[in-house]
């Protein structure tokens, strides 16, 4: 593990006050935490706009009646050149679908090809979740496993 390092920050009162009721809300130890959840969410982001390698899940609930959709996704997911890792489908009632997708790749690929997906007629929801692929946002490494 990294060696931690203290710093300080200045707020305004209203502001730490929101912070700390979001903190205690989203149940995190400390400050500290929080905010470096904070960071890390925001190296994910320069992750995805500078293209670098991502994972991620899609949630998508869609009608499994629509016509030629469940054909669309499945056709989507085997022209993705390999970057779908795992599905995994969960018949909701007789008319919905929850559909979730591992993906990795490029974090514009990924989310274009997100995007196109959440766009097909009869989804109804969905949400792409991305982290980075392993590469520490300080070190710029790779883990290794």
């Amino acid at each position: 593990m990294s060696k931690l390092i203290r710093t300080g920050i200045s707020l305004e009162q209203d502001l730490l006050e929101r912070f700390d009721r979001m903190i205690g809300q989203k149940g995190y130890g400390n400050r500290s935490e929080a905010i470096r959840d904070l960071v890390r969410d925001h190296f994910v982001e320069q992750d995805v706009a500078s293209n670098r390698a991502v994972v991620g899940t899609l949630t998508l609930v869609y009608d499994h009646h629509q016509p030629k959709l469940s054909e669309q996704l499945i056709d989507a997911q085997h022209n993705y050149r390999g970057k779908v890792l795992a599905t995994t489908h969960v018949h909701l009632d007789h008319r919905n679908c929850l559909e979730v997708i591992i993906l990795k790749g490029r974090g514009m690929e990924v989310k274009k090809f997100a995007d196109r997906l959440l766009s097909l007629k009869g989804v109804q929801h969905g949400k792409l979740v991305l982290t980075n692929a392993g590469v520490s946002p300080s070190s710029g490494h790779e883990h290794k496993h």
